[in-house]
């Protein structure tokens, strides 16, 4: 079976390198162009594109395949390929219609959620801070809506109560590769069984913006893990910021203590408003690297009843 491969991120390698090492011919690789990095503004290759120079595939960085000359000449390249597949992974470009049907399978995409549930943008950051204990992935025949096409293979996963986003993240991308394997091998054997989207059960994953990283402590502990493993936390300790990257909810519970307050200075406990409280696993104090709490409060005292905002 003849592919074309469209997919950026890390996320959409797993998918590329078992499409690679198959007995699928992978033709091309589409990918978004690359984007300058550092002080020196370095142009750095998009993840994908890195995987499909090391198997040797041809790569292709159109900056639309919708309109301008790059969307002419892509279609082009892709009716001189005729694939019979074309796979989207995260490729962050919506396909027009005359992309979607030139193959002879169509275009399936690769989608980190259990559809039709979190459709859109940022499934994985939005399945964590809802506080859901499931995901999966879902392979899906492409159309022209978002993330509406019909659902091919499902596979589900649970979510671990401390997981964060980084770790999800890198588990459904193997997922995903799983799923895409499965989905092609069902299309060679002709023993798929679409399944319709259910509209009234659909629920949408917007981007994600940097404001939602800033930690409310009026809000119940169980928001704030979430938040802190969903997308990063973030509050002011004596006024400078300090990032956490890893909570715990704590068995402790502080209902007098003001929002906010440290009610456990030898472990970086925090007071939530449920009165509920929060621990802080690691950390990243403002002009310094990443570490573990523990090793934070060797050079830094905190003392209780301290308010973080």
């Amino acid at each position: 079976m003849k592919v074309v491969f469209m997919g950026t991120p890390d996320f959409a390698v797993p998918c590329l390198r078992r499409l690679a090492e198959s007995s699928c011919e992978v033709a091309a690789v589409f990918t978004q162009p690359d984007k300058p990095k550092g002080r020196g503004y370095k142009m750095i290759p998009t993840p994908v594109k890195a995987a499909a120079e090391e198997y040797g595939i041809p790569v292709y960085q159109p900056l639309s395949l919708r309109k301008g000359e790059d969307a002419e000449e892509s279609l082009r390249i892709l009716h001189d390929i005729a694939p019979d597949l074309i796979v989207v992974t995260a490729y962050g470009q919506i396909l027009p219609k005359e992309v979607l049907e030139l193959p002879r399978y169509g275009c399936i995409n690769i989608h980190a959620s259990l559809l039709p549930r979190y459709r859109g943008a940022a499934p994985i950051n939005w399945v964590i801070l809802n506080g859901e204990t499931e995901t999966g992935v879902t392979s899906m025949q492409m159309s022209e809506g978002l993330d509406t096409g019909d659902m091919l293979i499902r596979r589900s996963t649970r979510i671990g109560e401390n997981e964060t986003y980084e770790e999800l993240y890198s588990r459904l991308s193997e997922l995903g590769g799983k799923v895409l394997m499965d989905t092609v091998k069902s299309i060679g054997d002709g023993t798929l069984s679409p399944e319709k989207q259910d509209d009234s059960e659909s629920c949408y994953s917007p981007m994600i913006r940097k404001e939602m990283s800033a930690l409310d402590f009026s809000k119940t502990a169980a928001e704030i893990h979430n938040t802190i493993r969903g997308v990063t936390g973030f509050a002011m300790l004596e006024g400078k910021r300090i990032k956490v990257y890893r909570s715990a909810i704590s068995d402790k519970i502080a209902p007098e203590a003001e929002n906010g307050a440290i009610v456990g200075a030898a472990d970086f406990t925090v007071k939530c408003g449920d009165g509920k409280c929060v621990t802080f696993l690691e950390v990243q104090p403002e002009g310094k690297k990443r570490m573990k709490t523990e090793d934070f409060l060797r050079g830094k005292k905190l003392t209780e009843g301290e308010i973080l905002n």
